[in-house]
């Protein structure tokens, strides 16, 4: 595929500007230069609509987009709300993924999920290993919707010949996360030992072992690998993005306590699921681009908290 003229004059969708990947996009592509990004709140775009959809890409004509909007949250979210999850997700995203095909957008990203891939998947886990197997039932509502998308951009590209790219991140943190229990795992740590730290609770319990093991990427890392793949030649049309390193969940319970400065005790709840045992994504497609990650997990987690503290604390 040859890469689009990506420039700073270029019309630029981003859907869920407002949401955690979104306002890393925004931030990233201003740092750029680029002086006209297209965003619509929920209120005035609702995603799940097709009719609503067609008349702003109509309207607008964007040329590129990154579609970051998305109905997201951890394993007791999944479980509360399987419909939801899998009804507005798949509503969303096939609605935007089929107006950047009618009105011939140059080149669209669509944000898939590391929960997509199968359990028993052979860690680091490649592009390729979609729907090669089970998929962890804790975020199955998530994953069946992410997996439709990833196909759906691909079936595309193959019929229509449109240049449609799914990236794949790691577990995502970093300003604008939703620091509550429909939020990734780092901002419900945030949340709950800042809570605890203020009540000056004697101990923190958190689900699960804490064995699991995951790869943790800042999110403005992601935003400049998706910058760097909206402007570059691509040979294909899927990318894993992660930090490359894997930190288990109890070493990164450690790290936030640090970070927060909560001096308690660390319990685990063994009687509440883990998730899937390992979870870390090969790199190796994106790194031959010249991508990096930028930002370590201790720093990137202060920068996190120090949002957390001054916007919403």
């Amino acid at each position: 595929m040859e890469g689009p003229a990506l420039n700073i004059h270029s019309r630029v969708y981003v859907s869920g500007h407002d949401g955690l990947v979104g306002s890393a996009l925004l931030r990233t592509l201003g740092r750029a230069g680029l002086r006209n990004v297209l965003t619509r709140t929920r209120a005035r775009l609702d995603l799940t609509r097709q009719d609503a959809v067609e008349r702003f890409f109509s309207r607008s004509r964007p040329e590129y987009v990154f579609h970051a909007a998305a109905l997201v949250g951890g394993i007791q979210a999944n479980q509360q709300r399987p419909g939801d999850f899998i009804y507005q997700n798949l509503a969303m995203q096939t609605n935007v993924i089929e107006a950047c095909r009618r009105h011939r957008v140059k080149r669209m990203i669509f944000f898939g999920s590391s929960c997509a891939y199968p359990k028993q998947a052979k860690v680091p886990i490649r592009e390729d290993q979609i729907l090669a197997g089970p998929i962890e039932p804790t975020n199955e509502p998530y994953a069946v919707a992410k997996i439709a998308g990833i196909r759906l951009c691909q079936a595309y590209n193959q019929q229509y010949g449109t240049d449609f790219v799914t990236v794949i991140p790691a577990n995502l943190y970093g300003p604008q996360d939703h620091f509550d229990d429909s939020g990734h795992v780092t901002a419900g740590l945030i949340r709950k030992f800042h809570a605890a730290r203020l009540a000056g609770a004697a101990a923190v319990t958190l689900w699960g072992t804490g064995r699991p093991k995951r790869d943790f990427l800042f999110v403005d890392d992601l935003a400049q690998a998706c910058l760097l793949l909206m402007r570059r030649r691509l040979r294909h049309d899927i990318f894993n993005v992660g930090s490359g390193q894997e930190t288990s969940i109890a070493e990164l319970a450690a790290l936030v306590s640090q970070v927060v400065g909560y001096k308690g005790r660390i319990d685990f709840d063994a009687s509440r699921p883990d998730g899937i045992p390992r979870r870390s994504l090969d790199n190796r497609r994106i790194a031959a681009l010249g991508w990096r990650p930028k930002t370590e997990l201790t720093d990137g987690l202060r920068l996190t908290y120090y949002w957390f503290r001054r916007t919403l604390a």
